[in-house]
C-alpha cells in the first residue's frame, strides 16, 4: 500500500451536512502548531534555552575527565579471548573497549555475547572477565531459545575509567544493582531532567534520535507522554535519565530544526499516556468555499457540535506497509515475514544497517537482533523498544475503532443515544475513575516512540475496572440522564466490554477478516495478543476546548501566519533559527 487514504482506516463521515469549505492543511509545516497539555492543564511551551542557573557543583566533580585520562591497551586480553570465544565476540568486545577508553561509558549499553548452551563454557567465560578485565561484569541472561543462555557484559560502574585505581568490588557498592543509564555519583536531585522539546518538521522518534547521538545514550533513554506530528510545529515534554542541564543547553547551537529548553530536575520521568491533550493551531491556506457565510457557518458549527473522534492517518504511520497492518500480523503470530521484509531485496542484513538512518529504531533494532540470532524472529521484534512495539498494537485497536465510530454515526447519528450504546457511567462520576488523556496507552509505560503518529484528540479512558461504562438501557433513555457527548467506543482489549447493538459486529467482522480473536490467543507473546491488553474507552464526539478562529488574507505564501515558540524568543535574545519554513 503506496498511497493510504482516510477510508482506508475506516475514517468515512462528518458529523454535519453542511456545505463546508475547501483548504490545503500543512502548506507549510509551520501552519500546524502543537503544544502538549500536561495533566495538570497545563500549556507545554518553549520559553527559555539556558541551563538551570544553579547546577550542582557534585555532579561536575565526580564526571571522569577522560581527558586527562590515560587510555590502557587491552589487545593481549583480547587476543586470549578470541581463542575462548571465538572471533566475532572478540570483534565485539574490542568495540566496547574502544568506546570505554573514548569516553563514552556514561551512556554505554551492555553487549550481549553469543548464545552459548555449555555451562561450563560459559563459568570459563565469567572466570575470564573476573580475572583478567576486573574493570567489566559479567552475567547470564536467557538465550534466543529455551536450551541456550548468553552473556552479557557491562562496565563495572563502580570503577574509574583508569582500571586499575580507584575500584571497588560488587559487594561494596551497598548490594545496588547495576544502572547503565547514568552516574552513580549524582547530587541530592531529582534524577531525570525533564526538558521542552521544540521541533520542526521531524517525528518525535527523529527528534530524540539526533539528541541520544550527540549525548552519546541510546532513544530508548527518553520518556515522553505521546508522539507529535512530523511535518508540524510541536512542543512536549521530555525526561532522561541523570543527565546535564547544562550538556543538553550546549547542544543548542548544533541542533537544526530542533530545541530543547525549560529544563528542570524530577523525580520520576514520564509514560507513554501521562498527558491531558493538546493545543492545536492550524492555518487553512488557500480557502475556498461558496461565500464567507459558508465559512462562517461551518467554523462555527466545529465550535458548537466538535467533530468524530477519528484517529487520523498518521495514527498508521507513512511506511509501505501501514502500522495497523503491523499489528494484526502480530496478533497472528506472523513474525518472520514482519522481520524479514527490512532485507528482504538483499538478504544482507550487516549492508542493510550501513545504509539505514539512525532515527529508524525499530528497523534498526530489529536487524541487529538478527545479525547477532540469525532466524530469531520473535526474539528480533521483542528487541525494538516497547513503547514502538506497543504503537503497533495501538494501531490495530485504532482501526477498529474509527471502522466502528463510522459505523455508528451511519446507523445511529449524531443527535441521541440509542439503546446498546456504550456511555460513560453516571453513577461514578462522583469518584475519580476516568483519566482522560491524549493517547490510549493501556498499561505501557515506556520511553522510546514511534516515527510517524501524532498524540490526536482526547478522549480515551483508561481504568482497572469496567464500571466506568456501561450499556444504556430502556430505563436509561426514559430518564434521559445520558447524551451523545457520554457514548465511548472499546479500543478492544481483556477487560473490555462492547456495546449491544449492531456496532459490535463491526469489531467480530473485522477481526474474523484480519484472523484475529478477540477472546483467545493463537501464540505465547502475551504483549502482541488482545487478550493480555487492558484496553481503554474513547469517546466517540469530541468537542474542543478554548476553540477560536479568525479569517486572514495574505498575499506572500511564503510568510508564517502565526508565531511559533522559537519566533517569541528570538523577538529577546538571538538565536540559530532555520532560515525558512517550508
Amino acid at each position: 500500500m503506496n498511497s493510504m487514504e482516510e477510508h482506508d482506516v475506516g475514517i468515512s463521515c462528518y458529523i454535519s451536512n453542511l456545505p463546508g469549505f475547501r483548504g490545503v492543511l500543512k502548506q507549510r509545516y509551520s501552519d500546524f502548531i502543537v503544544h502538549e497539555v500536561d495533566t495538570d492543564g497545563k500549556v507545554v511551551e518553549l520559553s527559555s534555552l539556558e541551563a538551570i542557573a544553579e547546577e550542582s557543583k557534585s555532579v561536575e566533580e565526580n564526571k571522569t575527565d577522560t581527558s586527562e585520562t590515560e587510555v590502557i591497551s587491552y589487545a593481549s586480553q583480547i587476543e586470549a579471548f578470541k581463542s575462548l570465544a571465538g572471533d566475532s565476540d572478540a570483534s565485539c568486545l574490542e568495540e566496547f573497549i574502544n568506546q570505554i577508553n573514548a569516553g563514552g561509558e556514561e551512556s554505554l549499553s551492555p553487549i550481549v555475547l553469543s548464545a552459548d548452551s555449555d555451562k561450563s563454557h560459559r563459568t570459563a567465560v565469567h572466570v575470564f572477565f573476573r580475572e583478567n578485565l576486573k574493570f567489566l561484569v559479567t552475567d547470564t541472561v536467557d538465550g534466543p531459545d529455551a536450551s541456550s543462555k548468553c552473556i552479557r557484559v557491562r562496565l563495572n560502574s563502580g570503577k574509574s575509567n583508569n582500571r586499575d585505581k580507584n575500584s571497588r568490588k560488587r559487594k561494596e557498592r551497598d548490594s545496588k544493582p547495576y544502572d547503565s543509564r547514568g552516574s552513580e555519583n549524582w547530587p541530592d536531585a531529582g534524577k531525570f531532567l525533564r526538558f521542552h522539546l521544540y521541533k520542526e518538521n521531524k517525528d518525535t522518534q527523529e527528534a530524540l534520535g539526533v539528541l541520544g547521538h550527540m549525548l552519546g545514550i541510546r532513544s530508548k533513554s527518553f520518556g515522553f507522554a505521546g508522539t507529535k506530528d512530523k511535518r508540524a510545529v510541536t512542543t512536549q515534554r521530555v525526561t532522561v535519565y541523570k543527565q546535564q542541564a547544562s550538556k543538553l543547553a550546549s547542544l543548542n547551537g548544533k541542533l537544526f530544526g530542533i530545541k530543547v529548553g525549560d529544563f528542570c530536575y524530577v523525580n520520576e520521568g514520564l509514560c507513554l499516556g501521562q498527558l491531558l491533550g493538546n493545543r492545536f493551531t492550524i492555518t487553512l491556506r488557500g480557502v475556498v468555499a461558496d461565500s464567507v457565510d459558508t465559512i462562517k457557518a461551518a467554523a462555527d458549527s466545529l465550535g458548537r457540535h466538535g467533530f468524530i473522534n477519528y484517529f487520523g492517518l498518521q495514527r498508521f504511520g507513512s511506511g509501505s506497509v501501514p502500522t495497523h497492518l503491523i499489528g494484526a500480523a502480530l496478533f497472528r503470530g506472523e513474525w518472520k515475514p514482519k522481520a524479514r521484509k527490512y532485507y528482504k531485496d538483499t538478504n544482507d542484513i550487516a549492508g542493510t544497517l550501513k545504509q539505514l538512518p539512525q532515527f529508524l529504531v525499530a528497523e534498526r533494532a530489529l536487524l541487529k537482533c538478527l545479525k547477532q540470532f540469525p532466524g530469531s524472529y520473535l526474539q528480533a521484534l521483542k528487541s525494538i523498544p516497547r513503547t514502538l512495539r506497543m504503537m503497533y498494537v495501538h494501531s490495530y485497536q485504532s482501526y477498529l475503532w474509527n471502522n466502528a465510530a463510522s459505523t455508528r454515526v451511519q446507523k445511529y447519528g449524531t443527535e441521541q443515544v440509542v439503546l446498546g450504546d456504550l456511555v460513560y457511567c453516571k453513577e461514578n462520576a462522583s469518584e475519580k475513575v476516568a483519566e482522560i488523556v491524549g493517547l490510549d496507552s493501556g498499561d505501557d509505560c515506556g520511553d522510546s516512540y514511534d516515527t510517524n503518529n501524532e498524540d490526536e484528540v482526547s478522549g480515551d479512558i483508561h481504568d482497572n475496572r469496567n464500571s466506568i461504562v456501561k450499556v444504556v438501557n430502556a430505563e436509561d433513555l426514559n430518564s434521559k440522564c445520558y447524551t451523545i457527548d457520554d457514548v465511548v467506543l472499546p479500543m478492544p482489549g481483556s477487560r473490555s466490554i462492547y456495546p449491544t447493538n449492531d456496532i459490535v459486529k463491526v469489531y467480530n467482522d473485522l477481526t474474523n477478516k484480519d484472523g484475529v480473536s478477540l477472546t483467545e490467543s493463537v501464540h505465547n507473546a502475551k504483549e502482541f495478543s488482545i487478550t493480555s491488553v487492558t484496553g481503554s474507552y474513547r469517546k466517540v464526539f469530541q468537542k474542543p476546548i478554548n476553540f477560536d478562529w479568525e479569517l486572514l488574507t495574505y498575499t506572500d505564501s511564503h510568510k508564517p501566519l502565526v508565531e511559533t515558540d522559537l519566533d517569541k524568543i528570538g523577538k529577546s535574545q538571538p538565536i540559530n533559527v532555520n532560515p525558512a519554513r517550508k
